[in-house]
């Protein structure tokens, strides 16, 4: 399979994280054409130097290389495969890098159907908030056929600094639930610490300094760590989708016979601050369910 040298990029799914991959893109020289149902989205895009565009017909029928940017496994098959989706209309797509934490068993099913059709889809991954896909620090996991990511990796090199063939499809989605399952509890730790050490009346913002030269450092104190001394929870990543990623992750767990009562705790957390209406917050916006907690 020869590399892939296209300079024109489709896009489905104009959200966090579609939104930094496109500006990337932009700033490589690369055309990109995006998709989504929202217009406020497809206007951002714009915005940017992209090509909105009105239909998914209108994406697929102009590239060879196709990003989704999509909330969930389900999603991904409505677009490719459900009514009006990819498959429905003639297309020159060669390549399909689905960037959604999707279930893995789904993906590889996915995959092998696509291959049939004469489709490499490769689930790529990422590991890192948008704003660290903004900033090429995003790390991509890639599962799928090796040729299919050895042609696109010129593609992946643009997006960013850091990528890693896994192994055949399906890998990359497993190694994004197992890389959330840590970074997510880093965070919840994160917050506790934060909250204890609030409450012994020490001086938050100067506390994460010492607390990051220390050896209880981890890479959550950079980038949610400000976040949540100052209470600035604009999302970069939503909590309403790690909570999602975590219910796939203690699936996937109880399958295996593995109990992960860390998970659960962070599950039941997450839980009780989307009652609160903070969904749609930033990952950080965990630690006003310990001030809740900790509240006389």
């Amino acid at each position: 399979m020869e590399t892939w040298m296209g300079k024109k990029v489709g896009l489905v799914g104009i959200g966090l994280v579609g939104t930094a991959l496109s500006e990337t893109l932009r700033a490589s020289g690369f055309e990109v054409i995006g998709f989504d149902l929202r217009e406020e989205r497809r206007r951002e895009l714009e915005s940017l130097g992209g090509r909105a565009a009105l239909s998914l017909k209108d994406v697929v029928g102009q590239v060879e290389c196709l990003i989704l940017s999509l909330p969930d496994s389900e999603a991904v098959a409505e677009v490719v495969e459900g009514p009006g989706g990819i498959l429905s209309f003639p297309s020159p797509v060669q390549f399909i890098l689905d960037t959604t934490t999707g279930d893995p068993e789904k993906t590889k099913a996915l995959a092998i159907r696509l291959q049939i059709k004469g489709i490499r889809l490769l689930d790529a991954t990422l590991s890192g908030s948008s704003d660290q896909v903004r900033r090429r620090e995003g790390v991509f996991m890639i599962g799928g056929e090796r040729e299919a990511f050895e042609a696109c990796r010129p593609l992946f090199r643009v997006l960013a600094e850091k990528f890693f063939y896994i192994g055949p499809p399906g890998s990359g989605s497993k190694a994004k639930l197992a890389s959330n399952l840590i970074l997510g509890l880093n965070r919840l730790v994160l917050a506790e610490g934060l909250v204890f050490a609030e409450k012994l009346g020490l001086d938050l913002p100067a506390f994460l300094e010492l607390v990051k030269e220390t050896p209880a450092y981890s890479r959550a104190m950079d980038v949610k760590g400000k976040k949540m001394v100052a209470g600035d929870f604009t999302a970069h990543s939503k909590i309403a989708q790690h909570h999602k990623d975590l219910r796939m992750i203690i699936d996937y767990a109880s399958r295996a016979g593995q109990p992960l009562p860390l998970a659960c705790v962070h599950r039941d957390m997450l839980e009780k601050a989307i009652t609160h209406g903070e969904g749609d917050l930033d990952n950080a916006a965990v630690i006003q369910q310990y001030r809740r907690l900790a509240a006389p």
